[in-house]
């Protein structure tokens, strides 16, 4: 039965049914339209608030403001990845141990803090730990801080350690066998041999885990930590003004996540088999 298909030098071949409205052109050429549209109405949107809306004698004001709050998240950032990946690691090991009760708990972790929202377990830690002590006792002064840390770090290794699970099951088990054959513990197979394959392919999905631990910043803003949100509710609520504090913020986001996520697309060629370094 003859079918639709394009040949090599791009020409339609018509089906033996008739070609019908969507060829394969035609859908290539809405796809385009409909691309175009998008771009330019967002293109037409930013510009009609960098013009009309903006405030750019405000803005001249506030970036320093903004400026202290990006570096505060910024180090932020960098402590609770830094503790995310690496207990996220552990977690990972754990949740493919052969031992049931380390898989055991490190289930139980990972579906308390994966099923749970992020916002309910930053309230615990920085609410619901000092209630353990008696009023005025509690040791920490910046508390708020800390708990930030804690509770970002706590609910990114928990995802971090299942894109670390999939990545060693996604190993041939041939792979651990052949490394035992070869004389290495458990141990030296699994740091020598199974985790930097289980790293390449865990990688995309810990470079998204990583942006998202970004944008999770933003509720650090309950925790009166003075990161991006909260220096644009107080500029909104001083001034009035949205879209000034708004592009500054969005500005701010994107100076972080667009270059992470190519450093991360770098990674991820830089660790495919046969790619040129």
């Amino acid at each position: 039965m003859a079918e639709t298909y394009t040949d090599e030098r791009g020409i339609e071949q018509p089906t033996g049914g008739g070609e019908g409205f969507l060829t394969d052109r035609r859908v290539r050429w809405i796809g385009i339209a409909a691309a175009g549209l998008f771009t330019a109405g967002i293109i037409f949107f930013l510009l009609l608030i960098l013009t009309q809306f903006v405030d750019y004698d405000l803005l001249v004001t506030i970036i320093p403001q903004f400026v202290e709050a990006l570096l505060l998240v910024l180090e932020i950032i960098l402590i609770s990845g830094v503790l995310s990946l690496t207990f996220g690691v552990l977690v990972g090991l754990g949740r493919v141990s052969k031992t049931s009760f380390t898989q055991s708990i490190a289930t139980l972790y990972v579906e308390f803090f994966r099923g749970t929202p992020l916002l309910f377990q930053l309230f615990v830690v920085y609410l619901g730990v000092p209630a353990l002590w008696t009023s005025g006792a509690f040791p920490i002064s910046n508390w708020s801080y800390a708990a930030a840390i804690i509770g970002l770090t706590l609910n990114h290794t928990a995802y971090i350690g299942e894109a670390v699970k999939g990545g060693i099951n996604s190993v041939a088990e041939g792979q651990t066998e052949a490394a035992r054959s070869l004389g290495m513990s458990y141990i030296d197979s699994m740091r020598f041999v199974i985790l930097p394959q289980a790293w390449r392919n865990a990688l995309a999905a810990i470079g998204n885990d990583l942006v998202i631990l970004v944008k999770d910043t933003s509720l650090l803003t309950v925790l009166a930590i003075p990161e991006l949100i909260s220096v644009f509710r107080n500029v909104n609520s001083a001034t009035f003004d949205a879209w000034t504090p708004i592009v500054v913020v969005s500005v701010a986001y994107l100076v972080i996540t667009v270059p992470l996520g190519k450093l991360v697309r770098t990674m991820e060629t830089r660790s495919m088999w046969g790619t040129e370094r």
